[in-house]
């Protein structure tokens, strides 16, 4: 899962969850689906629709548990879905604040994020 997906490949996974069963891929799946199979995240059925590997559905998850963390250290009021909530609870990333009842980041969730930084910021160096 060391891939460097671009926003638009991301949002090409978001979209081929969302689509319904036989219909037509938008531009954005066909723009970068070829890349997409090549890294095995889709795979392409032979009805010509598209579906998501199970590595293709990690990288999702993960990408929406970053996501979830970027936006409770902003705003402890964001509500996560289900999973991402448990996820992150479980790995002591986020807990909840016994007086508001609301999502909290912890010090292990700093660490991560700061981390996640700092490996993006090194992927940006030439």
């Amino acid at each position: 899962m060391n891939q460097n997906l671009s926003i638009d490949e991301y949002d090409a996974l978001e979209q081929i969850t969302k689509l319904p069963k036989g219909a037509r891929p938008s531009a954005c799946i066909a723009r970068n689906s070829k890349r997409l199979v090549g890294i095995k995240l889709i795979a392409h059925r032979r009805d010509g629709s598209f579906e998501l590997t199970e590595t293709g559905r990690q990288v999702l998850f993960i990408k929406q548990c970053i996501e979830g963390l970027r936006a409770i250290a902003v705003n402890p009021d964001v509500v996560l879905s289900g999973p991402v909530a448990t996820f992150l609870g479980k790995k002591a990333h986020i807990e909840v604040d016994p007086t508001s009842g609301k999502h909290i980041i912890t010090e292990r969730g700093r660490e991560c994020l700061a981390d996640i930084e700092a490996t993006k910021a090194q992927a940006k160096k030439p």
